[in-house]
């Protein structure tokens, strides 16, 4: 029995083979661990420093023109950390995220600065709404967690609510990115220092590549008394070709390519890259 639960622990599922991405961001003690990670201003994990943060929003707002009655879709928004920014400049802004610790933070953020921001509780491949957007956001590389099939679907949301001559600006891991991903093993006892649950448990964390869809994952087994957890954390890798295959296919044509989301000139050997899309 336990050689089969080894087994299975360590055994590598097939490309998004399984998601589990609310498991990570609805479970209310994960979502608030995830929320100290956005809210934590000197680091890159769950949202951007905060220094680059305020570069992109100042970078974004002179781009695309932003302004009184620009409408503005930003997909995974979390606690609010680009939505607030781009409200400030006086955008009629709508965020979509399914962790309701971060919907919440947000929204009170937004009631405290007196910001009319209209935040949705939901996760985003099933937003619906009539509203038509001259921009969409979707940063800090959540496009890289979704599945094709999953891509497909967003595309389609994308350009159904993008108005003529909008546009929608994100982020994705670079080919730069997943040379640097190595296979490994790693058992703990309360694996990140508790991070996964208030109650003792041991942690398996099992990486996997796989180099002929350039696909990483991080699987996260996660070993309490009374129960067994498993975090699947999947990410795509793209070309620029690659995208541009994924954007045109789907009606939407990929324009300008940066290093980031603040305009950095676009660098090949970056471990990421933003790209602008608009309808085709």
């Amino acid at each position: 029995m336990l050689f089969e639960k080894l087994d299975h622990i360590n055994s590598r599922p097939q490309p998004f083979e399984f998601y589990t991405a609310s498991d990570l961001w609805t479970d209310e003690y994960t979502s608030k661990q995830m929320l100290g990670y956005h809210l934590n201003e000197g680091i890159d994990v769950s949202s951007r420093n905060m220094v680059f943060i305020n570069r992109s929003v100042k970078w974004i707002v002179s781009t695309f023109n932003v302004r009184s009655g620009t409408k503005i879709a930003d997909f995974g928004c979390g606690p609010g950390l680009y939505t607030t920014r781009v409200a400030e400049n006086q955008a009629d802004v709508t965020g979509i995220d399914f962790s309701k610790n971060s919907i919440q933070y947000a929204r009170e953020i937004a009631a405290k600065k007196g910001l009319n921001i209209h935040y949705v509780l939901q996760n985003y491949l099933d937003f619906e709404t009539e509203e038509r957007f001259d921009l969409i956001l979707m940063i800090m590389c959540d496009f890289c967690a979704l599945s094709p099939a999953q891509r497909k679907d967003l595309l389609a949301i994308f350009l159904t609510i993008l108005k003529p001559g909008g546009s929608v600006l994100l982020d994705v891991y670079s080919p730069t990115a997943f040379d640097q991903r190595e296979e490994a093993t790693i058992y703990e006892e309360n694996l990140f220092n508790g991070f996964w649950s208030p109650n003792k448990y041991f942690g398996f964390l099992n990486t996997f590549k796989y180099e002929q869809e350039k696909v990483v994952l991080d699987k996260y087994t996660i070993v309490e008394s009374d129960r067994i957890k498993t975090v699947y954390n999947w990410l795509q890798y793209f070309t620029v070709d690659k995208l541009k295959k994924e954007f045109v296919e789907c009606g939407l044509t990929i324009g300008k390519i940066y290093s980031d989301v603040a305009g950095t000139p676009y660098d090949k050997h970056s471990s990421e890259f933003a790209i602008v899309a608009q309808k085709s």
